[in-house]
């Protein structure tokens, strides 16, 4: 067995590890100097309330290249209405940013998925390379609340719907 071999075992079983943890989707978009990029995420945590801010990590995609480049990115909070926009930015070469998807541009020029159920307009604080990933701390400087509703979780590589608690 060399060092390579125990490296892929443990990622494979870190991997299996994660699949069983289910987490809540956000879609996180920007504008580059091609135009908008965004990606699905699953890794996005609150980090501080005072003042306002979020993490989440990404590889190095180009969608991901244009949001740790960006001035400024949109963290959107999906809900379970939103499962086939999640699949679309997970998927390379996917259909993004089409008007049946419901996106607007905000007048400081982020897409803006218009019925998200939060939308949090941030500004990159620390950019943390590990591995092939970069951890994003970002400040929050704007929040966008949206018809709060059912939730969609990323579970075992699959989006599904869990019901909201009675009376939120």
């Amino acid at each position: 067995m060399t060092i390579s071999d125990i490296d892929t075992g443990l990622s494979a079983r870190f991997r299996d590890a994660f699949r069983g943890y289910p987490t809540g989707v956000a879609l996180i978009s920007a504008t580059g100097p091609d135009g908008p990029a965004g990606l699905t995420a699953s890794s996005v945590a609150s980090v501080s309330v005072d003042p306002p801010a979020l993490s989440f990590s990404v590889m190095g995609s180009p969608s991901a290249r244009v949001i740790t480049a960006a001035p400024a990115f949109v963290v959107h909070l999906l809900g379970p209405a939103h499962a086939d926009v999640a699949r679309s930015f997970a998927r390379p070469g996917a259909p993004r940013f089409t008007p049946e998807q419901g996106w607007l541009t905000l007048p400081t020029g982020e897409p803006l998925l218009r019925d998200a159920q939060a939308a949090l307009r941030c500004r990159p604080l620390h950019l943390l390379p590990v591995g092939t990933s970069t951890v994003v701390v970002a400040e929050v400087v704007e929040v966008l609340l949206g018809v709060p509703g059912d939730r969609l979780i990323h579970h075992d590589r699959t989006f599904r719907t869990v019901d909201a608690p009675k009376g939120h």
